[in-house]
């Protein structure tokens, strides 16, 4: 049987071995924060840190163009950042307008921005020449919680998540190469594992209505 191929037996003890190493703190990450998510109770999240400020709109931001309000989304996103310093993946404008005779009467223009643990609330008065914004940071907790769920944590994150589960899965298909060649300790652990599927099949028909 090619499993127990000197060749495949190495590669798989020496990639087995290396994964391990790899997700040591990945796993154990994953594990507390599941641990956070499940048991919300007992890990308290703290009070969410609010700030609100009022800033100087630069006019260069905004114009009026063929009675349409357009804006320069990348200076507004560097703008914010860097004076009201805003973090997080930016929403789509939604911009309110009324224009008569060419001339601007209403102009509202609001977004957000979400991060893990972090939400930012941004609203400018183009008459006024006004930004405020509101940001609310909740906490370590939630942004540990929001990290586990890959929830506005951008898209390099989520490709983290992919190769962690991926590399997961590699970590059981040689942990099991492993141990087809071996007799003595398969069918025992055959048998823990049609007993551990077994009582998550119990408890999930129990648990779940």
């Amino acid at each position: 049987m090619w499993l127990k191929s000197r060749a495949v037996q190495a590669w798989a003890r020496r990639l087995h071995v290396y994964i391990s190493m790899a997700l040591l703190f990945v796993v154990l990450f994953f594990s507390v924060t599941g641990i956070t998510l499940n048991r919300p109770n007992l890990f308290e999240l703290s009070q969410p840190d609010i700030q609100s400020n009022i800033f100087e709109l630069p006019r260069a931001l905004f114009s009026i163009n063929d009675g349409r309000i357009e804006a320069d989304e990348k200076a507004l996103h560097q703008f914010l950042k860097n004076e009201a310093n805003v973090s997080g993946n930016p929403s789509n404008l939604d911009i309110f307008s009324e224009i008569e005779d060419g001339e601007l009467i209403i102009g509202e223009v609001s977004m957000d921005f979400k991060g893990p643990g972090y939400n930012a609330s941004v609203f400018v008065d183009i008459l006024d020449e006004s930004v405020e914004v509101e940001s609310t940071d909740y906490g370590v907790i939630a942004l540990l919680n929001d990290l586990h769920k890959g929830r506005n944590s951008g898209e390099v994150w989520k490709w983290f998540i992919d190769i962690t589960a991926l590399l997961m899965i590699f970590f059981v298909i040689t942990g099991v190469c492993l141990l087809l060649p071996k007799k003595k300790t398969l069918h025992t652990s055959i048998k823990w594992t049609i007993f551990g599927s077994l009582v998550s099949l119990i408890i999930y028909v129990i648990a779940v209505p």
